[in-house]
Order: structure tokens, then sequence, then C-alpha cells
């Protein structure tokens, strides 16, 4: 081979090497944007779309896991105004929303109406024992009286009765329902669950502006709350929790709406994590979700007991009397994130993060939720009286929690697999090509450019010794 075969081949090496180098450079933003355009694509709510199969499927079950607070020392806590003593009793399993959408109606104006029908069906498997098994609990009729009646008319009702300040039911009859003989109405935490509706919700369907797409636009018909003291906190922000607009920002919260919590609510990232070989970002609910009033200003306008919390200055309880239309309120499990005071009078309760926050684990290209745990308990309140007689021996205003629950669901292993070969085996064959192209081509470029130099260099340097000799 000649010096300028040699010069020649090196010098088209480099050529091929630069273009190599710059095809992997351009495919990048290239590929970025067919992978944008495709996702935001197929995350329309239309017929047809991933996004609209994944949101009308029922494959991925959800369960309610309660645990409730069951009672020690009962007389103790009536006779002696001691500390009531609990120990949580659970899990007790249900599986809920194994009933598809209904009623899905789509509208000119870009969004889509839908039904939530509710159910449950106990799983004993997943339980720690029957619905039949006995708990030791508050008795709901007795609390309910004593924050929304005059004690003196309270103390009548109750002493007609017979009444006590805790009660003995089924797990089944405190979760579900029983005929209470003081108030002679169907009483249970969860009584009007079963068997019933929830919407209807109009969602935008992100066929004219993507970044709208799962927001609600009204639930009831309506496009804000009327339960609480302003504007701002009857706010309808963000979805239902079960999606989100594709191509997240992990600096940016995600908000949704829960009838359950009768609010909106954000959520803020905390930390990648894998998830049957799926990236998913982790949001977690911030401490300041439930934080007092006097903390975060932004809970203003759902502080409504001042009998609870003088000048809202209590954290980590909700009062759902406006929405409820029942005194109970609501906080995260044994009172996590909330004030010291709601501990103080009560033995057995442990607050865990880990345990006890509530977390959405979304997969961040397409905005799916694949995890949750939703985690709430239900608490009610009684307290000293002169008035009430089975009262007076108590010393301190007490919320009592009753129970709690955790609402969870975990894409199942089918779906996870089929997902990592729709999207993201192919995602990582397009990023494989193109920082190949890139290396490759930068490498060839390089070796070619210096190989060139060398060529030339070495010419110069024969041509110069001929020219001496």
């Amino acid at each position: 081979m000649t010096c300028c075969d040699q010069k020649c081949g090196l010098i088209a090496g480099t050529v091929v090497g630069a273009l190599l180098a710059l095809l992997g450079g351009i495919l990048i933003p290239v590929g970025d944007l067919v992978i944008k355009n495709t996702v935001k694509k197929e995350a329309v709510l239309e017929n047809g779309t991933l996004a609209f199969d994944t949101w009308t499927s029922v494959d991925i079950s959800v369960l309610r896991q309660f645990w409730i607070f069951d009672v020690q020392n009962p007389d103790d806590v009536v006779n002696q105004g001691a500390k009531p003593v609990l120990v949580q009793k659970g899990p007790y399993t249900y599986k809920t929303r194994y009933i598809p959408k209904t009623d899905i109606t789509f509208y000119d104006n870009n969004t889509v109406s839908f039904m939530l029908p509710a159910g449950a069906i106990f799983e004993r498997s997943m339980s720690v024992g029957p619905e039949e098994d006995i708990v030791t609990s508050l008795n709901l009729a007795v609390a309910g009286v004593y924050s929304s009646i005059p004690h003196f008319l309270a103390n009548l009702i109750i002493k007609k009765h017979n009444s006590t300040l805790f009660q003995k039911r089924t797990v089944k009859e405190m979760l579900w329902g029983y005929k209470d003989p003081m108030l002679n109405t169907t009483l249970g935490l969860f009584y009007d669950y079963n068997n019933t509706v929830d919407g209807p919700y109009t969602v935008f369907t992100g066929k004219d502006d993507i970044t709208k797409v799962a927001t609600i636009d009204r639930w009831k018909y309506n496009s804000s709350l009327s339960y609480w003291k302003d504007d701002f906190c009857n706010m309808i922000n963000g979805t239902d929790g079960s999606s989100f607009p594709p191509l997240l920002d992990k600096k940016e919260p995600l908000y949704f709406f829960s009838p359950d919590i009768c609010r909106s609510i954000s959520a803020v990232y905390e930390g990648t994590v894998d998830l049957k070989g799926i990236d998913v970002y982790r949001y977690t609910l911030p401490s300041e979700a439930l934080e007092s009033p006097a903390i975060n200003p932004d809970n203003h306008c759902y502080c409504t007991e001042t009998k609870v919390s003088k000048n809202c200055t209590l954290a980590g309880v909700l009062d759902l009397t406006p929405c409820q239309g029942y005194p109970v309120y609501l906080s995260l499990p044994h009172f996590l994130h909330g004030s010291p005071d709601l501990l103080e009078g009560l033995v057995g309760l442990n607050p865990n993060p880990d345990e006890h926050s509530i977390f959405l684990d979304v997969e961040p290209i397409t905005g799916f939720t694949f995890r949750f745990a939703k985690r709430l308990q239900l608490n009610m309140l009684y307290g000293p009286s002169k008035e009430i007689v089975i009262l007076n021996k108590i010393k301190n205003l007490t919320i009592f929690p009753i129970m709690w629950v955790n609402e969870t669901a975990s894409v199942d292993d089918e779906t996870a697999e089929m997902f990592k070969g729709e999207l993201i085996s192919k995602l990582d064959l397009l990023k494989g090509i193109q920082i190949g192209l890139l290396v490759v081509g930068s490498i060839v470029f390089v070796a070619c450019l210096i190989g060139t130099i060398v060529v030339s260099c070495n010419k110069k340097s024969k041509k110069k010794n001929g020219l001496q000799a």
C-alpha cells in the first residue's frame, strides 16, 4: 500500500467516523422527539391507546387492609380515667375496585365522564382471622352524640339505653354496619360503601393538551367542593391518582383528589426505586400536608373544630364533619406526623413512616401509577363531661383511633413484562444505538485523525531527508 493509499484511507476513516458520531448525536434529540411524540399519542384517553386500555382495565387488584384498635382496659378507662391501652388487630383484607368503570361517555370538549362502582370481597387467606372476630372499640353512637348535641341531652339518651363508652362488635359489624340500639339506625365505618358508585367524574382526555390528561374537570357535576371555608381549600386539583400526565418532572409535585379525605392534596418526589425491573418515581405525602395552619397557612381553611385545636395549632388531624356529616377525624395511621399531644393520652401507638405513610410509585415516561399505598386512620372524639355520667372520670379530651386502612395495589408480573417488552426494551435499544454510534464514530474519527497526522509527518520527514541527501 502506498503512502497516498494510507493517507486516503485514513482520511476516509476520519470522515466515516465523524459521520457516525454525528449520526449518533443527531439520533439523540431525534430519538427523544420520536419517543415523546409516541408517548403523548399513547397517553391520550381515547379508544385504541395504551392509556385508555390501562385506564379501563381491572386486571390490577386493589386491596383494602383494615387494622382495628382493640381496647384492652375499657373498664379502667371509664372508672378510673386510665389511658386506653390499644392493640391493633389485623389485617382484615378485602378486594375492592374489581368492577370496571361504567357509563363512560366522551364529550366534544375533549373530556370523558365515568362512574366508579364500589364493592368489597373478603379475602380470608390474606386476613388474620374471620370477619366474625370480636373487638372492643369505641361506641360510635356515644362518641357521635358527645360531639353533636348538648351533653345534658346526650346523657339522657345514653342512660335511657344503658349505653357504654366502649362496645364489643365483630369486625364485620364495625366495618360494614350494625343496627345501633341507642340511635335506632345503622352505624358502621364503611356501611354505605358496598354496592354504591362514586361520581360521576369528568376528566380531560388530553387530546388537545397532553399536560391535562386524566386531570379532573368535574366531580359529581361540580368543578369545586363546598365543604370548606374558602375557594382555595374547595379546589379540585389533579387526577384521581391512578395516572398523571406523561414525561414527569421530578421537581414538580403531583396533585390528586380523593373523596375519602374530601380534599385535593399533593405528593413530592422522594427517590427512584426499582419495581419489577422498571424504574419508577416514588412520591410521598409531605409532613406539611396535614400540618397545623400555624405552620402551613395553606391549611387554614381546613381548620373547623376549635374544641379539638385552639387557634388551629394541632397538626396531623383533619376534621371531616363538614363533608361526611358526622364527627369523624382523619389522620395518618398511629398519628404519623401529628402533634405529640395526640399520642400522650394513649398507650400502644407507634408511628412508623415505612408502615404508615402514603406513597405512589409512578412510571415517569407514561405517568401511570404502578404501585401505591393509601394509608389513613379514622378517629372519633370523647372527653371529660360533667353532664354525661359515663364520662365523669375521663380526664382528658381524646381523639381516639378506631381503625386504619391501607388501600394498596401493584402492577402484576405479566403487565410489568409486557411494559418492559413494549416500551423499556425499545427505549434501551434506541439508547444503545445512539450511544454506540456516538462512541464507535468518535473512536474511529480520533484513531483515523491521529493516523492521518502520523502519515503526514512521516511523509514530510522522508521528503526532508531526501532533500538533505
